[in-house]
């Protein structure tokens, strides 16, 4: 007897391998995502601006890689004494302004660098909910702990998302025409949005990737879908009920492995993970000869692997 359903998900005709160079942007489930990425030493990059919400600010990121915007003065702001940029997570915030120009600038080259050099660009979006600043009418991506009454709030409809999607596509194949692009939604409940106004974004964001995408090679990968049915209660949340717990984080992972990553690569995510667990390992006697053993045969493996993909390091 089955106590629950499992979402199929064919396997990718364009896995992801240890030759593959994957762009991670969106949610902080993008985070999540490339860490795992991280862990098992897969060549990737995540979020150059940081942490990216919504469709409009991801499209207007990709549009200042593609195009290698020149930020200047006027596109910060001071506020709490920090400069900001409403296009970029505070994370990239600074008490200097020239220094925050010089790693928006700097972000944005690399930005162009990887999206031109990806195989893979895994974009996840959050929430269809935005703020408009009122005096420049313009879609924000951050707001910086701003009075509220600076912006005003409104969600975006399917087509609005759908033509987001389609100029975001377009112009990540303007230098790169052979990439991957993988969507999919975050299954982080928006629910200061209300709850009722959290599904309604989701949806939206869900019908928009699927009109979007119906003709390959964008694809959809069902995340929030996989949060939502097959995993379904809240022991697979954090204290906060809001965001997936590590053991939602590592079953969605272990989905997104079983369609998405060549079979190749699982020997090599193996052997990676052995050698984590060896250099983490804390001897009750750190002297004695089989110790030494171990790690001498530690190394080796590690010389092995970094042979074989120069890019590994541990």
């Amino acid at each position: 007897m089955q106590f629950r359903t499992e979402i199929p998900i064919p396997k990718s005709s364009h896995p992801i391998g240890y030759d593959a160079a994957v762009v991670s942007l969106g949610s902080c489930f993008a985070v999540n995502m490339a860490e795992k990425l991280a862990y098992f030493k897969f060549q990737h990059s995540v979020n150059p601006f940081g942490i990216l919400f919504h469709p409009k600010a991801i499209e207007k990121f990709i549009g200042f890689a593609v195009s290698g915007k020149e930020f200047t003065g006027t596109d910060v702001f001071f506020h709490n004494e920090r400069w900001h940029s409403f296009d970029a997570h505070s994370d990239l915030s600074d008490s200097d302004k020239e220094t925050l120009l010089q790693n928006l600038n700097a972000m944005a080259r690399l930005a162009n660098d990887r999206i031109a050099k990806a195989s893979h660009i895994m974009i996840t979006y959050g929430t269809s909910w935005v703020y408009r600043e009122n005096t420049s009418s313009e879609i924000v991506a951050n707001c910086h702990k701003l009075p509220q009454s600076n912006f005003r709030k409104e969600i975006l409809s399917v087509e609005s998302i759908r033509d987001s999607i389609q100029n975001t596509v377009s112009e990540i194949r303007k230098i790169n025409a052979k990439v991957q692009i993988i969507f999919t939604v975050s299954p982080v409940r928006h629910i200061k949005d209300g709850f009722l106004e959290n599904q309604w974004s989701k949806a939206n964001l869900i019908s928009a990737i699927h009109s979007a995408t119906s003709n390959p090679p964008s694809v959809y990968f069902p995340s929030y879908e996989i949060m939502m049915d097959e995993l379904r209660d809240y022991r697979f949340y954090a204290e906060d009920m809001i965001h997936p717990n590590q053991v939602a984080i590592d079953y969605i992972w272990k989905r997104f492995s079983e369609t998405w990553i060549s079979e190749a690569a699982f020997e090599v995510m193996e052997k990676i993970e052995t050698i984590r667990k060896g250099l983490s390992h804390r001897p009750f006697n750190p002297d004695s000869e089989s110790h030494l053993k171990f790690l001498s045969g530690l190394q080796s493996a590690i010389a092995r692997l970094e042979a074989e993909f120069p890019h590994l390091h541990f």
